[in-house]
């Protein structure tokens, strides 16, 4: 096996191209010959490069219409298997990860990760709103948290609204699959959003784009993360290769082109590039990224 130190830039390019792609540790382990703790360390000090620079660049957007959701993953254990003694503490359970996505340049602008409660919400909405330049339509699924988080941070100056699904009522949610989805109910929280952008649909997308390149996000599965810095850290990498290093299908450029934050693909040696940044203790970016 290869140490830390021992990795080229093109064996590092490797390690991140194969979790990029959906692969678990063991699995790029196996691809690639790098030892398991080795690859963790390299994830760990990527995604904090990977926080800095995104928290840095993407800045003054010029979005219009930006969608909201939460998706649901764990570390260390499912919530009903948590040991008694470490029940409640953040890191150890349910984890949630926020995301806003725009709906036109299909860049994901912020992201967070935390419980689904009001502050999380209004730690994710605060940050999302420091990235905008100018009134957005803003549309999330019913949670009630939103409606504070957004009013204080935004106050009068956007247009909101909230989506809710209406679930049959005769139908029982199943293990593998939840209750069939009869509607969808729309709400003007606040302004006048356009009835026809009200939507939740590239946002909830962007969910299974999580599932399909993020191992641990995979549902009915063994893959979970088991310290909740390699969860973030996947997360922060798989959004920067997401946002600078993946031509989106429709756009035919990346989301950061699209929205006029970068003139180019980057390539995965470019995202390697960005490891010589400082990695910052407890107080850098990470903190940043996470509301607890």
């Amino acid at each position: 096996m290869v140490s830390m130190k021992q990795l080229s830039n093109e064996q590092r390019a490797q390690v991140v191209a194969c979790i990029c792609e959906g692969n678990s540790i063991r699995a790029t382990v196996r691809l690639t010959g790098i030892s398991k703790n080795t690859i963790a360390r390299l994830l760990v000090e990527l995604g904090d490069a990977c926080v800095d620079f995104q928290d840095r660049t993407l800045r003054n957007l010029k979005c219009k219409r930006v969608q909201c959701d939460e998706i649901w993953s764990f570390v260390y254990a499912k919530e009903k298997n948590v040991p008694t003694e470490m029940k409640g503490k953040f890191g150890v359970g349910d984890v949630w990860t926020w995301t806003a996505i725009d709906a036109d340049t299909k860049l994901i602008p912020s992201f967070m990760l935390g419980n689904r409660d009001a502050r999380t919400a209004n730690a994710f909405i605060d940050d999302l709103k420091g990235r905008l330049a100018s009134r957005i339509q803003l549309t999330t699924d019913g949670l009630k948290v939103y409606v504070e988080a957004v009013e204080g941070a935004f106050g009068a100056n956007v247009d909101f609204a909230q989506l809710a699904k209406i679930y049959g009522a005769s139908q029982e949610e199943t293990r593998y699959s939840p209750a069939e989805c009869i509607g969808c109910e729309t709400k003007r929280v606040q302004g006048n959003p356009d009835p026809d952008h009200i939507s939740t649909s590239y946002v909830e997308r962007q969910n299974l784009s999580m599932r399909m390149h993020m191992r641990r996000f995979t549902r009915l599965t063994n893959a979970f993360s088991k310290k909740l810095k390699n969860h973030l850290a996947t997360v922060a990498v798989y959004f920067m290769y997401y946002n600078f290093g993946r031509i989106h299908q429709t756009l035919r450029v990346t989301p950061a082109m699209e929205a006029g934050v970068s003139d180019h693909v980057w390539s995965y040696d470019e995202i390697i590039g960005l490891l010589p940044k400082p990695v910052f203790g407890p107080r850098g970016p990470y903190k940043k990224r996470i509301s607890n």
